[in-house]
């Protein structure tokens, strides 16, 4: 799954660690035998799934919670780090949804045509999701940070109807917009503007949808969902012509908030902070659909620079989150807690909180609880995904008394497929199969590793207007359809799956961002001094990110056309470096090439001559 660019955790600022309930604890006596059995009998424990929900769609979900939830608050959103947070419940989010979708169907006549969602997080972003999923059209949610060319890209091969763009994209739509013909409106967030040509603004079709409404217009709600039709097309990465869009449908989502519900107690009293993007399925399925289908509230983070006042502040119980932003939060911590000279105390702490709570008595909420308050005082969940994470770092979390929970999937699948359930953690596993989801490997090796395979009813349809892809990708077998993750791992004999490996072509940074190779290998490939490469994450000692590679063999016989005749290394090597630096100019940050390896001799290849990454990455470089 790919989250953030450039994610620049903010500067945690704690106090000195008093650590005053420590005399406290000291008078609890323990009863290590009482331990020893409590252990023994925690192994033994039956752990079950809760039932979780069965909806089939969005919509469900959606009148289902607007009638029971209608007065408790959905959003709190400050539109200015000056004013106050603003609440926005069920019911009213109810009537904007319903205003909005009825505006777009009946006075613009864009029912089922395809809309392009772009902007950051705000109400307006959530309205607009659901309005698609609830029967308006379909929803394309697009990366805010994509280059001009890309954004444009994107609506091109969407063959999209409609943007909704938020008021910080204004600029770059504008400048778009003449290349779009075939766009009929540019819908822009919080604005009231009356429609000038093709630029209309949501808050005013919102006010004309709700009249129609009022006057007896019930057609939006009346529109029938067919669980299994495209509703989301989500482009895997910053599109060259060869990014892979995914079609997802109202089945899809839906199973991700029943197979969540299954694993995870949430309850309405619960409340979530929105820190990652919404054109993400994990963000926007689980960090909105779940915690709008069983009640909660979401508080959507101003930015990061705003995360440390916006938890105090909002006082959420749940993040959801990327590897970086734990592990610095860690980092942050732990340094503080050094600095107060309270770092033998804390871990003796620790050791014995967690055995007093092996027998039933926690109080690690009072011994950590100035840890708490600079996290808002209320966190009992943190849940990790899109990227690997040290499980030294969750084991830590869960020893100072918040629930650690991790998840895996892609896109594909919408995007969960394995999960850890809240009763039954595995501190560096990836969770295990979802309820509606199988895994298993393929073609283990001695150690249990090989390809993870996927069939679940999350699965996508399909690539958009790519069957070869769609067919690479989806198997079927004995009625079921199996997805090839491209990811390595192993699971237990719990069914608690452990990745071991990176995709065989994703590269995934830290914060989550999926690099797919082959784009820039296509872009790499368009300079003929280049005769074949390979783009890969180097792992490099000391380092947890990545190194953006490209591993080349030269095409000597043009070099020596261009550039002359008996080159040395050295001169071969500045040459391809020019080129990658071309390249690069071409990419978002977080996609240039750092390194070249000058490569002399052969891919390891496949019979169809395809280059076999995970074998290739074996080999040492030349």
């Amino acid at each position: 799954m790919r989250i953030l660019k450039d994610f620049k955790v903010p500067d945690f600022k704690f106090p000195k660690f008093n650590m005053k309930e420590a005399s406290e604890i000291e008078e609890v006596k323990i009863d290590y035998e009482k331990v020893k059995r409590a252990e023994e009998n925690q192994k033994k424990k039956n752990k079950k799934n809760y039932e979780g929900t069965s909806f089939t769609t969005v919509k469900e979900i959606f009148v289902n919670s607007s009638k029971e939830y209608a007065d408790r608050t959905f959003l709190l959103e400050k539109f200015n780090p000056k004013e106050n947070w603003t609440e926005i419940t069920y019911n009213q989010f109810k009537n904007e949804v319903i205003g909005f979708g009825t505006a777009l169907t009946r006075k613009l006549n864009l029912k089922d045509s395809r809309i392009v969602i772009i902007g950051e997080n705000t109400h307006h972003w959530y309205v607009s999701y659901m309005t698609m999923l609830c029967g308006a059209g379909i929803a394309v949610p697009v990366d805010k940070e994509l280059p001009e060319n890309e954004i444009e890209n994107v609506i091109k091969r969407a063959k999209a109807s409609a943007v909704i763009f938020s008021t910080k994209k204004a600029e770059v739509i504008k400048k778009v917009a003449e290349n779009l013909p075939d766009v009929k409106y540019f819908i822009q967030m919080n604005s009231s503007e009356e429609s000038m040509g093709k630029l209309v603004g949501m808050d005013y079709l919102i006010e004309q949808g709700k009249l129609l409404v009022n006057n007896g217009d019930n057609s939006f709600m009346g529109i029938e969902i067919d669980p299994d039709e495209f509703k989301v097309l989500i482009f895997t990465s910053g599109t060259t012509s060869n990014a892979k869009g995914v079609m997802l449908c109202n089945r899809n989502l839906a199973e991700n908030v029943n197979a969540a519900t299954a694993y995870v107690k949430l309850y309405p009293d619960d409340r979530l902070m929105s820190i990652l993007p919404l054109h993400h399925t994990y963000e926007s399925s689980i960090g909105f659909l779940l915690p709008f289908a069983v009640g909660c509230s979401v508080s959507v983070c101003q930015g990061l620079k705003h995360i440390v006042s916006d938890l105090q502040e909002t006082k959420p119980t749940a993040l959801l989150t990327v590897p970086l932003l734990v592990e610095n939060l860690y980092r942050k911590i732990i340094a503080n807690i050094k600095k107060s000279k309270k770092d033998g105390l804390v871990n003796s702490m620790i050791h014995l909180t967690n055995a007093l709570k092996a027998v039933g008595i926690d109080i690690k909420r009072k011994v950590f609880n100035e840890i708490y308050e600079n996290l808002g005082g209320r966190i009992r969940i943190i849940v990790s995904a899109a990227a690997p994470i040290d499980a030294k770092i969750g084991k830590w979390v869960e020893d100072i008394g918040i629930l650690f929970l991790q998840g895996y999937g892609l896109t594909e699948t919408a995007p969960i497929a394995a999960l850890t359930p809240d009763f039954d953690t595995r501190v560096g596993s990836a969770g295990k199969a979802v309820v509606c989801a199988k895994l298993r490997i393929d073609n283990p090796n001695e150690n249990g590793e090989g390809e993870v395979l996927i069939s679940s009813r999350t699965l996508m349809l399909g690539y958009y207007e790519d069957e070869e892809a769609t067919k690479q990708a989806i198997f079927e077998e004995n009625g079921e359809r199996w997805f090839r993750s491209g990811d390595i791992g192993y699971m237990d004999a719990d069914g608690f799956l452990y990745i071991t490996g990176r995709c065989k072509n994703v590269i995934v940074t830290q914060n989550g961002k999926n690099i797919y190779p082959e784009e820039i290998e296509i872009l790499l490939s368009n300079h003929p001094e280049i005769k074949e490469c390979m783009v890969y994450g180097q792992e490099v000692e000391g380092e947890k990110e990545l190194i953006i590679t490209a591993r080349v063999i030269p095409n000597y016989e043009v070099i020596e056309e261009k550039y002359g005749k008996d080159l040395n290394e050295e001169e071969i090597y500045k040459i391809i470096w020019e080129k990658i630096k071309e390249v690069n100019k071409s990419l978002t940050s977080y996609k240039a090439i750092k390194k070249l390896e000058i490569k002399n001799d052969d891919f390891v290849k496949t019979t169809t001559m395809k280059i076999k990454r995970y074998e290739e990455l074996k080999k040492k470089s030349n």
